[in-house]
């Protein structure tokens, strides 16, 4: 089963962690990780079935006739990239990425921790192909004194 999914993932899914603004955290900014599975909204039994099987996120239903099933909770990220590692093959890069973010995120104490893990968290852009990515590493730096 855990084989299946992480093909899943290779083929309709996503890993992908942002810099986001958040004016109610001590440093203004959240790192938020996500893993996502898209399926035609026509077919979105499989999506019900993947959430029934790692009993995490939600499904939205987009006018374009995509669904999608997202996980955005930092340890239930932690804990699927974790259990689909063995089998994940062509997002193994992302994955490994991802892994390494959120177990620095946790010991990260100083701004200068904050700002190595948002360092990290820019190498998406490549590895994604991101091109909307306004929030980076650059723009924490102006706003957080080290």
């Amino acid at each position: 089963m855990l084989a299946y999914i992480a093909g899943f993932l290779d083929g309709d899914g996503s890993i992908f962690f942002q810099i986001v603004r958040r004016k109610d955290y001590r440093r203004k900014f959240q790192i938020r990780s996500s893993v996502a599975f898209y399926q035609k909204t026509d077919s979105c039994r499989i999506l019900k079935w993947l959430k029934g099987r790692l009993k995490a996120g939600y499904i939205r239903h987009r006018k374009t006739g995509i669904s999608d099933y997202t996980i955005v909770e930092s340890k239930e990220v932690e804990r699927i990239l974790s259990i689909l590692h063995p089998y994940v093959k062509l997002k193994k890069r992302q994955l490994e990425l991802g892994l390494k973010i959120l177990r620095k995120l946790k010991k990260s104490q100083s701004n200068k921790d904050f700002l190595g893990v948002c360092r990290q968290v820019d190498k998406f852009k490549l590895l994604n192909y991101s091109k909307k990515r306004t929030v980076t590493c650059s723009v924490v730096s102006k706003s957080l004194p080290l």
